[in-house]
């Protein structure tokens, strides 16, 4: 009679935290490698370097970044690459069209350093897998994820052995995709952008996430702390990308800032650390 009673008592107990615990398992991320803060280098560190770049990226390594920020699109035949807009235009010269009317080889045919400077000429889109290659083991991954999907993204991550080191900026409302982006990669960090303060506790109910995203018309002293209640780091992008800015994202408490100027703010960020 004790062994059942003990039994049942084991039962209740996983039931209860079954019922506690967050329906998906995510992995913890490593800590910022300058003092508290991650520094999210928005599509690579491309001052003076083409964007979505292996360059840029492999800057962002160099430099101690703890996230790169990619943008994933589609090609015509199926492969996926790393470009902002949804047009090549901006980026080449003589040529125009969207990014998913070319496929792979005529896409990795467009030069996209010429018109940053000469010692870039020759500078071709990267794909996901060349991206995943470079940053495993050096570098997170901030994907926002334009036109791609996530069903041939996550075996691509899993390859790379990045799924656990790769945030996913989504749409809180976007509840369909998150979820399964979630079912199909349990160990995938999906972060949801709650949009306004009053958004954060359904979204963090609905998903149960270790990030959420913001921008700075959103952000706040309050935003971060009803955040962190719900045990939710708070991922900001800067707006005018400044140490007075930075200086008002930190005070709140902030846990990682996405920005055109990654190098800047981890030299403001070290400095920090060296007066504590």
């Amino acid at each position: 009679m004790l062994d059942l009673q003990k039994i049942k008592l084991g039962v209740i107990s996983v039931l209860l935290c079954m019922a506690v615990s967050p329906l998906f398992a995510q992995s913890d991320l490593p800590a910022p490698k300058h003092g508290k803060t991650y520094v999210i280098a928005h599509r690579g560190v491309h001052s003076g370097i083409p964007e979505n770049s292996l360059a840029a990226y492999q800057k962002a390594i160099d430099l101690g970044c703890d996230f790169i920020e990619i943008d994933l699109r589609t090609t015509k035949d199926g492969r996926i690459v790393s470009v902002h807009n949804s047009t090549v235009d901006a980026y080449v010269s003589n040529v125009k069209g969207l990014v998913k009317d070319f496929t792979l080889e005529e896409i990795r045919a467009l030069d996209i350093g010429e018109k940053v400077g000469s010692k870039w000429k020759g500078t071709q889109v990267p794909t996901f897998e060349e991206i995943l290659k470079l940053s495993q083991g050096k570098i997170g991954i901030y994907l926002d994820l334009k036109d791609a999907d996530p069903l041939v993204l996550i075996p691509l991550l899993r390859k790379f052995h990045m799924a656990d080191r790769t945030v996913w900026y989504l749409g809180g409302d976007e509840v369909n995709l998150i979820k399964t982006i979630q079912r199909e990669c349990p160990e995938c960090l999906v972060m949801p952008d709650p949009g306004i303060e009053s958004n954060i506790s359904q979204v963090v109910e609905n998903f149960h996430p270790k990030v959420l995203a913001t921008d700075m018309g959103k952000l706040s002293t309050s935003f971060v702390a009803k955040a962190h209640k719900e045990q939710a780091m708070v991922f900001v992008d800067d707006k005018a990308k400044d140490l007075n800015e930075w200086k008002k994202i930190l005070s709140y408490g902030t846990d990682g800032i996405q920005t055109d100027k990654p190098e800047a703010l981890i030299h403001y960020l070290n400095s920090l650390s060296k007066k504590d």
